[in-house]
């Protein structure tokens, strides 16, 4: 069950499931190891004592190493290659360094070949994993014939225990592929979002600016047809071509900048549904009254600005969202225990500028990260 690199990196959520599901595969697959250790005492030569005890710990090692391949998907291409082949070689160098100890009083190696076993559906793909547990087998049944050893002992021990094994070691690394997949899910989700809410603006300003430009580009072209004929036909037509262009402009300039009419209940639903989508526990709070079209065109940037960043920046497990009236303010505080914010990219506002922009109108934009919890507080005074 060899897992494709993950080119996102490693995600913070996942972190517990990961050490829970590596700590079950060492425990699963390193305890049949600590069999090799009777052979090592039944052995009377120290020298191979001493060598089967390098060859055991470097083959025990090694399989760490590929564990670890085994639940960190992004790695490199060529980092998990080379902890691969680390493994394969320490598993051929067991065979002369631990094949001869115990002798015939113990199947030593064939502990090792278990645990290849084992490992092999877990680090392979399924073909090249059942000619590696075959192979195993081959070289458990040599290894017995080499030292005098017990070929049925040595031939049960490679297969049944190695298949137990790796059956175990399968179903949790299976649970562990759900877990990362389902994470990527909420991921691409959270991605799609973003870039709908980003059509959805592109389609705005096009609604705003295809009509408008288009008469603007059929009266320039009359102005200019009628200036040398009718000029003061064709000075009306220019001063309307200005004012067509004025008018676009400030309507670009009020939906750029969040002016417009806005449903603040309907983002804050929209908010969270995505938020939930994407792994994030979130609760809203409210209050029953509609707030002013001035205030609700205040806190929607703020809003968009603050789960934007909490998606792209943080790796946070809940968040919250409360509106609250505060004699002739309004104040929204958005919550959540990820980090803080990072620098915002080309396509967002910044809560930077939009402090500024606030404080225009009489309006504060602050943030705070305490005891873990990142927190965007944004007040906005009711119009009179």
């Amino acid at each position: 069950m060899a897992s494709d690199p993950d080119p996102l990196g490693p995600d913070p959520r996942l972190h517990r499931p990961r050490i829970a599901t590596l700590a079950a595969l060492v425990g699963t697959l390193l305890t049949g190891l600590a069999m090799p250790a009777i052979g090592l005492h039944q052995e009377p030569d120290p020298t191979w004592v001493l060598l089967g005890t390098l060859g055991v710990l470097a083959f025990a090692t090694a399989q760490l190493a590929a564990l670890y391949v085994v639940v960190t998907p992004w790695l490199t291409p060529s980092t998990r290659r080379r902890l691969l082949v680390c493994f394969a070689a320490t598993a051929v160098a067991s065979v002369p360094l631990v094949g001869p100890v115990g002798s015939d009083r113990w199947a030593t190696w064939a502990w090792l070949g278990a645990s290849i076993v084992g490992s092999a559906p877990l680090l392979l793909r399924r073909w090249p994993a059942l000619l590696v547990m075959a192979g195993t087998l081959v070289v458990a049944i040599g290894v017995a014939g080499w030292t005098g050893g017990s070929v049925r002992d040595y031939a049960l021990i490679t297969g049944t225990v190695g298949i137990g094994v790796a059956a175990v070691g399968w179903l949790q690394v299976w649970f562990w592929d759900l877990l990362v997949h389902a994470q990527h899910g909420r991921a691409a989700l959270a991605r799609l979002a973003a870039a709908q809410e980003r059509l959805r603006f592109a389609r705005d300003v096009h609604d705003l600016l295809g009509h408008n430009l288009t008469v603007i580009a059929l009266k320039a072209e009359l102005a200019s047809r009628l200036a040398p004929v009718d000029a003061e036909r064709a000075g009306r037509e220019a001063a309307e071509v200005q004012r067509l262009a004025l008018s676009a402009l400030a309507e670009v300039r009020e939906a750029v900048h969040g002016y417009r009419t806005v449903d603040l209940r309907d983002q804050l639903t929209a908010t969270a549904q995505v938020l939930r989508s994407s792994g994030v526990r979130c609760t809203v709070d409210q209050p029953d009254e509609e707030l002013p079209p001035e205030v609700a065109s205040q806190l929607a940037p703020v809003l968009r600005e603050a789960s934007t960043n909490l998606l792209r920046h943080s790796r946070a497990n809940w968040c919250t969202i409360e509106l609250r009236r505060d004699g002739e303010r309004i104040r929204m505080t958005v919550s959540n225990d990820g980090a803080g914010p990072a620098e915002p990219d080309g396509h967002s506002f910044g809560l930077r500028g939009l402090a500024d922009r606030l404080a225009d109108t009489d309006g504060t934009l602050r943030t705070h990260h305490r005891d873990g919890v990142f927190t965007v507080e944004a007040t906005v005074r009711t119009p009179r």
